[in-house]
């Protein structure tokens, strides 16, 4: 299983971003998928996670700026960020709980992270 994550760049305070994050392989379910960000000098963060029903959950600090969604059928996972400070500047993560054909368990799988530079 790759989870594959886009969409980062530079963008000025006040601007949107759309990450997205895909997975592929020998996927039989995916569960829970979410965001976390790395800013430097700092620790992993999680920043939104959603259920494969659509349930969410945001950290306080992007509540009412960041959307995270899904499409199942494709196996993405997004998060709309608008409204940009320069402290969400980080490198931003996707992460999902899959289910493999070959193994029927669940496993957390992470993407490579994408860099998001909020100039002020």
């Amino acid at each position: 299983v790759q989870l594959q994550a886009s969409g980062g760049g530079l963008v000025q305070a006040g601007g949107s971003l759309r990450l997205s994050c895909a997975a592929s392989g020998s996927i039989f379910s995916i569960n829970a998928m979410a965001w976390y960000r790395q800013a430097p000098g700092k620790q992993r963060e999680g920043v939104a996670a959603i259920t494969s029903g659509g349930g969410t959950n945001y950290a306080d600090s992007v509540k009412g700026r960041f959307t995270i969604s899904r499409d199942n059928a494709k196996n993405v996972v997004y998060l709309q960020m608008n409204s940009l400070k320069p402290e969400d500047t980080a490198i931003y993560y996707c992460n999902a709980a899959v289910t493999t054909h070959q193994t029927m368990t669940s496993r957390l799988y992470w993407g490579q992270g994408t860099q998001v530079t909020v100039s002020s």
